[in-house]
């Protein structure tokens, strides 16, 4: 054999020649662009808008929830229904388009404005002066009418 020539090594020499490699920097978790940043913060104003808006819309609709707790201790009292609805109409619209309003002329507002069932009109016009109306299906307009009628934007 020539002395150039390595002798045949076994495999557990060669595994033992084997250099551990580096361990490698750790990772960083934060975005390495800008754009990701304004993204990021894109999605919190979004998110921010979002929760302002539906706060919103429920303070705006407080007179709403207001109302349908009047319209159940009214019970089946029409005088008393026809009181909560003008109130309603009061805090939803403005005072010049609703205060003056009575007999067909009110009844077409509300028919108007929230879909007010035609067939409850004339109870609700002879609510405060006869105790003869169906109250049952005037308080079930009230409350369809308060919860779907539309604010004065």
């Amino acid at each position: 054999m020539n002395p150039d020539e390595t002798e045949p090594q076994n495999l557990i020499d060669l595994l033992n020649q084997l250099i551990e490699p580096p361990v490698p920097e750790p990772v960083s978790m934060a975005p390495q662009t800008a754009g990701w940043w304004v993204l990021g913060a894109l999605v919190i104003a979004a998110f921010a808008y979002a929760l302002w808006r539906l706060w919103a819309g429920w303070r705006a609709n407080a007179y709403r929830r207001e109302a349908l707790a009047s319209l159940l201790e009214a019970g089946d009292d029409p005088a008393a229904i026809a009181t909560v609805l003008r109130r309603t109409a009061l805090a939803a619209y403005p005072r010049r388009d609703v205060a003056g309003l009575s007999g067909a002329d009110w009844i077409a507002f509300l028919q108007s404005t929230g879909d007010f069932p035609v067939a409850a009109g004339p109870a609700l016009t002879h609510a405060p002066y006869a105790k003869a109306v169906d109250a049952a299906s005037l308080h079930d307009a009230a409350d369809h009418w308060i919860r779907k009628h539309g604010r004065f934007p």
